[in-house]
């Protein structure tokens, strides 16, 4: 098991709405986007369209890093994403309260549907300090 994040890295992941997810395309490079983000019971959740490139890149390779904007003050997390076409109610309710009532579940085009990247940490890098 982990060791708690600092209390001020968690109000980070409460209060900022933006993280720059980075997955790794077939030839190997790096696909960087901001996206919006919870951090529910120690996961991380981005909601996406199925038919993106980074919905793409995490099913032929899950491994992903998660930075969040303030460079003056790093967080960065590395993990290894699932896909996942269901919608856990917790996470439904963080998007929505965190996104002004934004539903992850509707679709943006009508032949589109969405998918949740489930991201566990396996290590974070705070303050250029590895845990």
């Amino acid at each position: 098991m982990a060791a708690p994040l600092p209390a001020d890295v968690d109000a980070r992941l409460v209060r900022e709405r933006n993280v720059w997810l980075c997955t790794l395309r077939p030839d190997g490079s790096p696909h960087v986007t901001p996206v919006w983000f919870v951090h529910v019971d120690g996961i991380w959740w981005v909601c996406c369209e199925a038919g993106s490139v980074k919905a793409r890149n995490v099913a032929a390779d899950p491994r992903v890093s998660l930075a969040l904007e303030n460079g003056d003050h790093p967080v960065v997390a590395e993990g290894a994403a699932r896909l996942h076409g269901d919608f856990p109610p917790a996470v439904v309710r963080a998007f929505a309260d965190k996104y002004d009532g934004w539903d992850i579940r509707q679709p943006v085009t009508l032949d589109s549907g969405r998918v949740l990247l489930e991201i566990p940490v396996r290590r974070w890098l705070l303050a250029g300090t590895a845990h």
